[in-house]
C-alpha cells in the first residue's frame, strides 16, 4: 500500500486558453476543468489506476465534496479536521505547453491540526510499503514539520519519500542525516536551490544534476529521483546513477507530471524492478502526464516505457 499525506491539499482548477496569454488583456477560454488534488492526492489518484492499494490523508471535513469526489473515484482517505476550507489553486495553460500557477496558501493551521495529521499517519504506516509526504505546508506550519515527521516515521521502520519545495526542502535538507528520508524528488530548481548553481544548468545537464543528487545521498537519503523536465530525470543512489530520456512527447500540461514521476518510481519498487527500469517507469508516467489536459493522471494505457532510453553516469554499473 502507499499511504500518502497531503497537508495542503487544493481544488486544482485548470483554465486552457485558445491563444498565448496576455496580461491586461481580455482572453477566450477553451475549457476549464476542476479536480480534487493536491500532490499526495495526485500519487493516490494514479495508485488506484495502476490498480495498487492506497490510503490518502488530508486535512477536510468528511462531508467536504472534496473528500467525497475522492471517494467516488475509489481513492480511500482518511480526512482530518481542517482548520479551515480547502483552497484553490488556478494553472492557465496556453496550447504551446505553458503553464502559468496561481497557488493561494490556505487555512492557517495549528498545532493540534499538525498533530493529527501526524498522528493518523502514524498510526498506518507500519501497515504501507512506501508513506509519501508531498507538497506545500500551509500557513501557520513549521518549515520542520516533514523533517520532524521524517524523524517520527524512521523511528517506527517505515520508508518515506518526500516532495516538496522552498522552506520545508530547505528545513528536511538542513536536518540531514537525522531527517533522511528514503526517497527525495527534487526538480532542477530544487536542486539548485540546495547544491547550488543554476537550475536551466542543472535540467540541461545530467551529469551536472546527478552531481548535485549525490550531495544527498552522500549525507544519508537511499534515493534521489531528480526531474529534469523535458529532458527526463536522473537516479542516484549509493550505487550508481542512471540518466532517462523520455519519448517524444506533445507537452499539454506540465500539472502533476511530477507526481506522476514520483509514483511512476514507487510502482517500479513495488514491482521489485532494478534502478534502472524504475527510473524508466517514473519518466514514462511523467511524460505521459505532460501528454494530458490539466491535472490528468495518467494510467497504464498511456504509457510508452518501451520508448524511454537510460543510459548510466558517471561511469556507474
Amino acid at each position: 500500500m502507499i499511504l500518502t499525506l497531503t497537508p495542503n491539499p487544493s481544488i486544482d482548477r485548470t483554465i486552457t486558453l485558445g491563444g498565448e496569454l496576455v496580461r491586461g488583456q481580455v482572453q477566450r477560454v477553451v475549457s476549464v476543468t476542476s479536480q480534487a488534488g493536491g500532490k499526495g492526492v495526485n500519487i493516490s489518484r494514479a495508485s488506484v489506476s495502476a490498480g495498487e492499494p492506497t490510503l490518502a490523508v488530508l486535512p477536510a471535513a468528511k462531508d467536504d465534496p472534496f473528500v467525497m469526489e475522492l471517494l467516488s473515484a475509489g481513492i480511500d482517505c482518511r480526512p482530518v479536521r481542517p482548520a479551515g476550507e480547502v483552497r484553490v489553486n488556478v494553472t492557465i495553460t496556453e496550447p504551446d505547453g505553458t503553464t502559468t500557477k496561481l497557488n493561494s496558501p490556505g487555512a492557517t493551521v495549528g498545532a493540534d491540526h499538525l498533530e493529527a495529521m501526524a498522528a493518523t499517519l502514524l498510526a498506518r504506516a507500519p501497515g504501507a510499503s512506501w508513506t509519501v509526504l508531498a507538497g506545500s505546508l500551509p500557513a501557520g506550519a513549521p518549515a520542520g514539520f516533514y523533517a520532524e515527521l521524517v524523524r517520527r516515521l524512521r523511528a517506527i521502520g517505515a520508508r518515506v519519500a518526500v516532495d516538496t519545495s522552498d522552506a520545508p526542502l530547505r528545513a528536511l535538507v538542513d536536518a540531514l542525516p537525522g531527517s533522511a528520508p528514503d526517497l527525495m524528488k527534487p526538480n532542477g530548481a530544487e536542486l539548485a536551490s540546495f547544491a547550488g548553481g543554476d537550475a536551466d544548468d542543472l535540467e540541461h545537464d545530467p551529469e551536472k544534476a546527478a552531481t548535485a543528487a549525490r550531495t544527498l545521498v552522500d549525507r544519508g537519503v537511499r534515493t534521489v529521483l531528480a526531474t529534469l523536465g523535458g529532458n527526463g530525470a536522473v537516479l542516484v543512489t549509493a550505487e550508481g546513477a542512471w540518466h532517462a530520456t523520455p519519448p517524444p512527447t506533445t507537452v499539454v500540461s506540465t500539472v502533476g507530471a511530477g507526481d506522476s514521476s514520483l509514483f511512476g518510481y514507487l510502482l517500479g519498487d513495488l514491482r521489485g524492478l532494478p534502478a534502472p527500469d524504475r527510473l524508466a517507469l517514473a519518466v514514462a508516467y511523467g511524460s505521459a502526464a505532460a501528454a494530458l489536459p490539466g491535472t490528468t493522471i495518467p494510467e497504464p494505457a498511456h504509457l510508452r516505457t518501451d520508448l524511454v532510453t537510460v543510459t548510466v553516469l558517471g561511469g556507474s554499473a
